[in-house]
């Protein structure tokens, strides 16, 4: 008989396991090439426990950023043409942990707000006391288009304040999401809490689903643009579904093997700590209690968003 399970996470945040926008479902494979003899042969993959050797960091660090859509504003041209544009509010912040004091503190937080267009004209906007900075996009610049062009002076954002927190010493660098192009930080990881794609074989993602709390798998490698070494771990506080409290974890493709395989045993030594409750968070337990706390910091420096929407609305009625 087919067994079913309520996931954890509130639905208004899609699943902790869904399918890419185009529908392709839950269980689409990748078309990436993926090498998963790196830590040990397939034929004897197996869940990995954490080792008591293993060396915790004494203070982790994690980065996240929020953005929002402020306005959706068009532009008229003097050639009697006209360009989408967005008015965004962004915001990156870090928390410092020290897991010897059992201790949390915001060290650093940085609000940045952006008008994002393909309109060769457009210059900033000065709304009240905050500035929209311009960002050309490339391109025709389709409203449906210029959300995405939000991620990258968000990402440069997270770097900036990730280097100017960060100290000397064995720490660890926690990036909420993929790394993409933080690869180049040291001690980081990248920590991707809703899996869209399955990478691995069925006979592989079998040993993903017998995970128990704090147990990874092998590292394996990924030959996507972003690839790097990877592994999955599942975190305590879950359903009993398949895939409740998977995470996926990833380093950069720069490091050895030997040092991604470190990293792995060291994300299995510490991440499950931060798991997040079901009665606290919504997105429970992928969405770790630093990040959470963040997150709801970040979006309150972000403003009020309908004086916001206000104060545009009168700054462009003014220029006009």
């Amino acid at each position: 008989m087919t067994r079913m399970f309520v996931d954890a996470w509130d639905p208004s945040y899609g699943s902790s396991f869904e399918g890419s926008d185009g529908g392709e479902g839950p269980a689409s494979a990748s078309s990436a090439q993926v090498d998963t003899d790196v830590e040990v042969p397939a034929a004897e993959w197996a869940p990995i426990d954490v080792s008591s050797a293993v060396r915790r960091p004494d203070v982790v660090f994690l980065v996240d950023g929020v953005r929002r859509n402020d306005a959706g504003l068009w532009t008229a041209e003097e050639d009697g043409t006209s360009y989408a544009g967005l008015a965004a509010s962004y915001a990156a912040g870090v928390v410092r942990c020290d897991l010897a004091r059992g201790a949390a503190e915001l060290v650093g937080a940085r609000v940045a707000r952006g008008l994002f267009t393909a309109s060769p004209s457009a210059a900033d906007v000065q709304a009240g006391s905050v500035r929209y900075e311009v960002h050309r996009v490339s391109g025709t610049g389709e409203a449906s288009k210029l959300p995405a062009a939000v991620q990258g002076p968000l990402t440069a954002l997270e770097i900036d304040i990730s280097s100017m927190a960060r100290e000397g010493g064995a720490d660890l660098l926690v990036v909420d999401g993929p790394l993409r192009n933080r690869r180049q930080l040291p001690r980081t990881i990248g920590y991707v809490k809703t899996q869209q794609k399955q990478y691995l074989p069925a006979a592989l993602t079998a040993v993903v689903t017998s995970l128990k709390p704090a147990q990874r798998t092998p590292v394996f490698h990924l030959g996507t643009v972003w690839g790097g070494w990877s592994w999955y771990l599942r975190l305590p506080g879950a359903s009993g579904a398949p895939w409740s409290g998977i995470v996926r974890v990833e380093c950069s493709p720069d490091l050895t093997p030997a040092e991604a395989v470190e990293l792995a045993d060291i994300s299995a030594a510490t991440l499950p700590r931060f798991a997040s409750s079901a009665y606290k968070d919504p997105r429970a337990p992928q969405n770790l209690v630093p990040i959470a706390g963040l997150e709801r910091r970040l979006r309150g420096l972000l403003g009020d968003a309908r004086v916001l929407h206000r104060a545009l609305t009168l700054a462009t009625a003014r220029a006009r």
